[in-house]
């Protein structure tokens, strides 16, 4: 019987309020709206951000269904849907790409103006939400809500990808992977022979390193408290990974020494903490040197440097979704994976079903698990 066009009740996560576990719920799901998309999450991804907005790091509106790391399928299309339609395979896009903003016509850019990621209303582009439970209005989270059976976006913000695509592994594509690959390959544009740092081995961090070293970096430096990602990271390329605990001088004078008095040629800070992010960017050589903020900053936080370590001639710059095009680059990573060009299953350490979406968050919290995927 066809759901087209009709309110489905489903399972959801829901985030009710601040630092509490999420709760499995019935939702209510409404039909997409005119050029709006249906989707039945088959697989998700559980990512650091999102647990940000568990902990009040990043400040989103609650009630909220969290989630923006999947892989699903298309249900059904709104009026005026053109890009995809029922049965394609699909992943949603926390940036998405409308092809007319200032952002997606230039070349230098991909953070598209119909983005929810600056904003933070959690709603659709109507000003309202397609979720409902126990008759209160649910938020959605940065225009993707995949902690939920089915899910509603915009068609600006929905790739078609390979249907042959396993969507266990390339929901992965949805952020963690393209986040971390292409901060080095677009952001950075790392060169051969050049010496990274990377801030934070998480699965972000990781694929930074694999981005690092499909660019030829010569060495590739992993920086963690947590030394059981040191022998993933060098299985991904790191050359060799220091803890700065370790140290009684701050870690980038340690890289300093490292790199004999120079900083190394790139650092990249995926933690999303002010202390690092300044630390990264001290750590790289003074005149030529670039640090990328990839981690998602506190929300709410300010940051005071010595303007001298910029005005040494050192770039500092952010990354989003690691510069990536989304709707045009996705299917193209997915086709990479599929051509074994790109490693995502190395970065999967645990998959659990949706139920112990809760478990899954804790083994991230506890440095246990590099990604979690959740499967429906």
């Amino acid at each position: 019987m066809s759901t087209s066009g009709k309110i489905i009740k489903c399972k959801a996560a829901i985030a009710w309020e601040l630092k509490k576990s999420l709760s499995i719920e019935e939702v209510e799901v409404a039909p997409p709206k005119a050029h709006e998309v249906r989707i039945k999450i088959l697989a998700t991804g559980i990512c650091r951000s999102d647990e940000h907005v568990m902990s009040g790091a990043l400040a989103q509106p609650f009630p909220i269904i969290l989630g923006h790391e999947s892989a699903g399928v298309v249900e059904s299309v709104g009026e005026g849907v053109t890009s995809v339609k029922p049965g394609d395979k699909v992943i949603p896009l926390f940036v998405p790409q409308c092809g007319e903003c200032s952002s997606c016509i230039s070349p230098k850019g991909n953070l598209c103006t119909k983005s929810d990621l600056t904003t933070s209303r959690g709603l659709m582009c109507d000003g309202t939400s397609r979720f409902t439970c126990k008759g209160k209005s649910i938020h959605h989270f940065i225009g993707t809500s995949t902690f939920t059976e089915y899910t509603v976006v915009h068609e600006t913000a929905v790739a078609k990808i390979d249907e042959l695509a396993p969507p266990e592994k390339v929901c992965l594509i949805g952020c963690g992977f393209s986040t971390g690959y292409g901060a080095a390959i677009n952001t950075a544009k790392v060169e051969g022979g050049s010496t990274c740092a990377v801030f934070g081995l998480g699965g972000v961090g990781l694929s930074v390193v694999m981005g690092c070293k499909a660019a030829g970096a010569s060495r590739i430096i992993g920086v963690d408290i947590n030394k059981d990602k040191f022998a993933k990271a060098k299985e991904l390329g790191a050359t060799e990974c220091i803890n700065p605990q370790d140290f009684t001088k701050p870690i980038e004078d340690v890289l300093m020494e490292l790199t004999g008095g120079d900083g190394v040629d790139y650092s990249f800070e995926v933690i999303g903490r002010i202390d690092t992010m300044k630390a990264a960017m001290a750590s790289c050589h003074k005149n030529y040197g670039m640090s990328v903020i990839v981690g998602v900053p506190p929300s709410a936080s300010q940051i005071s440097f010595n303007p001298m370590l910029l005005f040494s001639g050192r770039t500092w710059k952010g990354s989003v979704f690691g510069g990536w095009k989304s709707k045009d680059s996705v299917p193209k990573l997915v086709a990479d994976y599929l051509g074994k060009k790109i490693n995502l299953d190395a970065l999967i350490t645990h998959t659990l079903p949706f139920d112990k979406i809760n478990e899954g968050f804790e083994l991230l919290r506890t440095g246990k698990s590099i990604r979690t995927v959740l499967i429906f």
